[in-house]
């Protein structure tokens, strides 16, 4: 029987987690957007109070949490601000594939460091050449003696300014396309360059950065998993993270439905409140829908991992509905406002410009629904397990 009534425990870290959204995230969100600031403070707290993190093992420091339970606390604190909230979970994207894939020996070192510390680590995939077309990329790793050494560069980097470490996908096979893709960690200490800090539209308070690896050397036991198999470590890892993103989409398309709702209830238009009129209550039912979709899809997908069970095609389903809701409402929720929705100092243009990057990053829209046709065009079995080691 499915179920996804929360237990007292998730109960309690949703409530914790979103005390923590309302009086330390929300009261400064819309003046680091403003300035672009990085939430270093916000950082620090979040990390002690155990935000951070989720789903490290305890056997390196971490709570142990399941995807469902990660899910349910990265919705709460998108809705307090989906771009501090990228910058608090993005480790989870870094250390998924040491967590897969790593030695025993780097596990304890890498995971280490960010359950000792509030540090951060960085996920290092897209190129400029090679975004959507991962075989495109042009980063290579060659093996030197008991060393390989890295040139390229990545970009989009979310932390990458910040990062202790780095999870960076290379190729050890020129000539193999995507099956000639390896893994590895490359410490920040090891020379790597922060070369740009991109100025966005939305998610202002997350850093995004280009860093640049110039003949930068690192041990050879630093690569992850076995040699060229990295593009198949890459993609179990987004089946673990995409829930994550469609949490985040979850509590953006919240937050908009909240403030469309409430707004609506004071405006007075034609001698009554605008929630009042046929055609707002058409458009806050449909946020209304589309924000219990999204959860639930959500939900659906962390639980089979959590069951142990593959989820490409329900994390895809996921990501991509809930980040186009996400898109949806919030545009929706401007609306609702009318002309004042398109000044800043109402609180949902930001949401609107915050909504659009969920619906690139981890995978654009487009991606998803190509992962969607194969899937459904070449089905697997449902109770195939998700595979536990690339």
């Amino acid at each position: 029987m499915v179920d996804f009534t929360l237990t007292d425990e998730q109960l309690s870290m949703r409530e914790m987690a979103h005390d923590f959204a309302e009086k330390e995230i929300r009261p400064v969100a819309w003046e680091y957007d403003r300035d672009g600031t990085w939430p270093r403070e916000i950082i620090e707290k979040a990390w002690e109070l155990g935000l951070m993190n989720n789903h490290f093992p305890a056997e390196y420091g971490g709570p142990g949490l399941g995807y469902l339970d990660g899910c349910i606390i990265e919705e709460e604190l998108a809705w307090g601000c989906s771009g501090i909230s990228t910058s608090l979970t993005c480790n989870g994207l870094a250390t998924a594939p040491v967590i897969l894939a790593a030695s025993e020996e780097l596990k304890r070192e890498y995971l280490g460091r960010l359950s000792e510390a509030p540090l951060l680590a960085s996920f290092c995939l897209t190129e400029p050449d090679a975004g959507s077309d991962v075989s495109g990329m042009k980063t290579t790793a060659v093996r030197k003696g008991d060393k390989w050494v890295i040139n390229g560069s990545k970009c989009f980097i979310t932390n990458g300014e910040y990062a202790n470490w780095y999870t960076v996908y290379a190729k050890t096979d020129k000539e193999a396309g995507h099956r000639g893709i390896s893994c590895f960690i490359v410490p920040r200490a090891a020379g790597v360059v922060v070369d740009k800090h991109e100025d966005k539209m939305g998610q202002r308070a997350s850093n995004t950065a280009t860093v640049v690896f110039d003949d930068v050397e690192i041990p050879a036991d630093h690569l992850v998993g076995e040699e060229n198999k990295g593009f198949k470590i890459a993609m179990m890892t987004l089946d673990r993270t995409r829930p994550g993103v469609a949490a985040m989409a979850t509590g953006v398309a919240r937050a908009a439905m909240e403030f469309a709702i409430e707004y609506s209830r004071q405006r007075v238009q034609f001698g009554v409140p605008i929630a009042m009129h046929q055609a707002i209550q058409f458009i806050i039912a449909d946020m209304a829908t589309k924000v219990h979709l999204s959860r639930l899809a959500t939900y659906n997908s962390a639980a089979l991992l959590d069951q142990g069970k593959r989820n490409t095609l329900e994390s895809s389903h996921a990501k991509r509905f809930a980040a186009d809701s996400a898109m949806e409402v919030t545009t929706d929720a401007v609306q609702v406002y009318g002309g004042y929705g398109f000044i800043k100092e109402y609180k949902v243009e930001k949401l609107m410009r915050d909504a659009k990057i969920l619906q690139l990053y981890e995978g654009t829209a487009q991606i998803q629904r190509l992962v969607i046709a194969r899937e459904t065009l070449l089905p697997r079995r449902a109770e195939e397990p998700a595979p536990s080691h690339a």
